[in-house]
C-alpha cells in the first residue's frame, strides 16, 4: 500500500481490511470518511484512523498511557525559562523539530516544540507537519512565539549567508531534521548557493547555545541561530527571518496540569518582559490554538 495521504477504493479496503464491496456498502450508507474526486471516492488516510480509534471497544476505566512528561524537539531560551517559572516539572529534550514530533507521534514525549522550514509557505510549515502524520490525529498546535533567526558571528562581524559561503567561512550546521538547518537549507537554496559546497565543521551541533559556544572557542565561524541566543553570548547577528515557534500536544495532554501550568505562565505579563529583555521575540499571539485535529 501507498504511503499516501488520501487512499483509493482499492487502497482503503486494504488497510481496513475490508472487501471493496463492503467498503462501498459503508460508502453508500455514509458510515465511513471519504469523498469523490471526478468520479472516484478518495478516504483520506487520518480520518480512517480516526474512525477507527472511534469505535474502540474499551475495557471500563481504560485509558491510554500518559506519555512521559518531557518537552521534545527544539530548544529556545524563552521556553526553557517559561518550563522553569511554572514549575510544572517538566523536562526539556532539545533534538530538533523532527525528532520531537516523531517522539510525539511515538508517545515518548508529552509535547513537541517545533520551528519547521520549507521553500513555500514557511508560515504554514508547523501546521503541515502536525497535521499531515496519522499518528497525531489528535494533535492541537499551540502558538508560544515568533522568533528572529540569522546569521550568528563573532562579535563585530555580522555577514548575511551570501558573504559568509564566499569568504570560506566555517559553519557550524545542525543536525538532519533541526528547523535550524531546515531554514539554512532552504535560505541557501534561494541564494543559489549549493549547500553541500559551504564550509562546514565536522560535526552537528544540537542547539544554538552549542553553536555559540563553539564560536567562542573559535571552532567555527558561523552558524543558523536566534537573536536571543546571539545576544546572551554577546556574539554578531545578521538578521534573516521571523520564524513561527509552536508547541504540539496531544489534546489529552493540553488539559494536564503541566502544560497548563506553562500556558498560565505565558499569560501573564512577566512572560512578555522576559521575552523582551531576550530579544527578537513577538509573544502577542503565546497561547493560541494554531491547529485543532
Amino acid at each position: 500500500m501507498q504511503n499516501d495521504e488520501y487512499l483509493t477504493t482499492e487502497e482503503a479496503a486494504d488497510f481496513l481490511r475490508l472487501s471493496e464491496r463492503k467498503l462501498y456498502e459503508l460508502v453508500a450508507a455514509g458510515a465511513v470518511p471519504c469523498s469523490k474526486v471526478t468520479g472516484k471516492w478518495l478516504f483520506p488516510r487520518a480520518a480512517l484512523d480516526r474512525w477507527i480509534e472511534a469505535g474502540l471497544s474499551r475495557p471500563e476505566g481504560f485509558r491510554p498511557a500518559a506519555p512521559p512528561a518531557v518537552v521534545g524537539g527544539s530548544h529556545d531560551p524563552l521556553l526553557e525559562w517559561a518550563v522553569r517559572r511554572s514549575g510544572a516539572g517538566l523536562a526539556l529534550l532539545p533534538e530538533g523539530s523532527e525528532a520531537g514530533l516523531d517522539r510525539l507521534a511515538r508517545n515518548e514525549v508529552a509535547v513537541a516544540a517545533i520551528h519547521m522550514h520549507a521553500d513555500g509557505d514557511d508560515e504554514q510549515a508547523n501546521v503541515a507537519a502536525v497535521a499531515s502524520p496519522a499518528a497525531l490525529h489528535d494533535a492541537v498546535l499551540v502558538a508560544f512565539a515568533r522568533r528572529e533567526q540569522g546569521l550568528m558571528t563573532a562579535a563585530g562581524e555580522p555577514d548575511d549567508l551570501a558573504a559568509a559561503a564566499g569568504r570560506s567561512a566555517r559553519f557550524g550546521m545542525r543536525q538532519k531534521g533541526a528547523g535550524a538547518q531546515m531554514l539554512l537549507e532552504s535560505l541557501a537554496r534561494k541564494a543559489g548557493l549549493a549547500v553541500e559546497k559551504i564550509k562546514a565543521a565536522p560535526v552537528a551541533y544540537s542547539t544554538g547555545q552549542d553553536l555559540a559556544q563553539g564560536i567562542r572557542a573559535g571552532e567555527i565561524d558561523c552558524g543558523l541561530a536566534t537573536r536571543a541566543v546571539a545576544e546572551a553570548h554577546g556574539l554578531g547577528f545578521f538578521p534573516l527571518v521571523w520564524e513561527r515557534f509552536d508547541l504540539a500536544m496531544r489534546r489529552r495532554t493540553y488539559f494536564e496540569p503541566g502544560p497548563q501550568a506553562v500556558f498560565d505562565v505565558m499569560r501573564s505579563p512577566d512572560f512578555a518582559r522576559r521575552a523582551a529583555a531576550f530579544g527578537g521575540y513577538d509573544v502577542t499571539e503565546a497561547g493560541r490554538i494554531v491547529l485543532n485535529r
